[in-house]
């Protein structure tokens, strides 16, 4: 992905596997305020990273967790506890296992991780190049949560067809919801700015006030899981941005590669549903430097994903082409 620094403009990896084993991530806890990296030197490193969000996205985290057991493989770990820690990491999305199981049924597990995160990066430019099919000269998108190359590796899923789009010359301009609590929409326009995409950041719940006065003329957001039947898992508050997509007349479409496509599961209502601490809903700020927004008696729930279901959703963005089912 394109990175504007001090230094000028250069192309960035958010996940990337040092020649000494070290795996660097991009810290997206710091983001926007500034870019800095998280090095991990073993698997509770890496679990830690996944964790506490340091990576966050599912083909980005089943990149990380891939390298993690590449690189318990060479420390000597063992294997089976490198797995299981980096398995329990993040429940829900799918690509950790994906990529877990990949790299393991190969005799050098360093290799193995490095082609499965290469098969990741190819998917999501394909993604981008059949998703930027739907996009129009002068269409206004609106996105839900960071499906951009933070979450991949590279280029994306939700954001890679914009990618595309600008690159080939059509103006376009992103709405970008804030998604509480930990406002992935300032990854996304950190992004955005990055790709000099136009947009404007927006309040969760302000897109059906958009929606409704026909500023919105396609949705496209990503999964961190996506059944048998065409059912996603993704970040909190896209089944609302479905219901709303769905009364508008809006066309909703999800983006993902084959590694999120789980098909063990029928039916999204099957799957794990992350909760989170509840700090997240009552602080803010980054990183190191966090302010209360409720006072400690304040008790909350924190789900991290929501189930939208098939019958919401347009088609589906894959490396493989736009699917109106799977």
């Amino acid at each position: 992905m394109r990175v504007v620094t001090e230094t000028g403009l250069r192309e960035m990896r958010s996940v990337a596997f040092t020649e000494d084993c070290v795996i660097e991530l991009i810290d997206q806890r710091s983001l926007p305020w500034y870019l800095s990296t998280f090095r991990c030197y073993d698997s509770e490193d890496t679990a830690f990273a996944i964790k506490e969000m340091v990576v966050r996205g599912a083909p980005a985290i089943g990149a990380t967790a891939a390298y993690g057991l590449a690189q318990a493989w060479v420390n000597g770990e063992d294997l089976d506890e490198a797995e299981s820690r980096l398995r329990a990491a993040r429940p829900t999305a799918k690509d950790p296992f994906t990529a877990i199981d990949y790299t393991k049924m190969g005799d050098d597990l360093i290799e193995r991780s490095k082609e499965y995160v290469e098969s990741v990066v190819k998917e999501c430019r394909e993604i981008g190049k059949h998703g930027s099919e739907l996009i129009e000269d002068g269409d206004r998108i609106l996105t839900h949560c960071n499906a951009g190359a933070l979450a991949t590796v590279d280029w994306g899923t939700a954001l890679a067809p914009l990618r595309v789009a600008k690159r080939d010359g059509k103006e376009i301009f992103a709405w970008v919801d804030e998604t509480r609590p930990k406002m992935q929409g300032a990854l996304t326009s950190w992004e955005l700015e990055n790709e000099e995409i136009a947009h404007r950041v927006i309040v969760d719940n302000a897109a059906g006030f958009f929606m409704e006065r026909k500023e919105v003329d396609l949705v496209i957001v990503g999964a961190d899981r996506v059944t048998r039947n065409g059912d996603v898992i993704n970040k909190i508050g896209t089944y609302e941005k479905a219901l709303l997509a769905k009364e508008n007349e809006i066309p909703f479409y999800v983006a993902f590669p084959s590694s999120t496509l789980d098909n063990t599961l029928e039916r999204g209502e099957e799957v794990e549903i992350e909760e989170r601490n509840g700090n997240e809903i009552k602080e803010a700020g980054i990183e190191d430097l966090k302010m209360p927004l409720y006072p400690g008696y304040v008790k909350v729930k924190n789900p991290a994903f929501d189930v939208t279901p098939r019958k919401l959703i347009t088609g589906y963005i894959t490396e493989e082409g736009l699917k109106n089912r799977l």
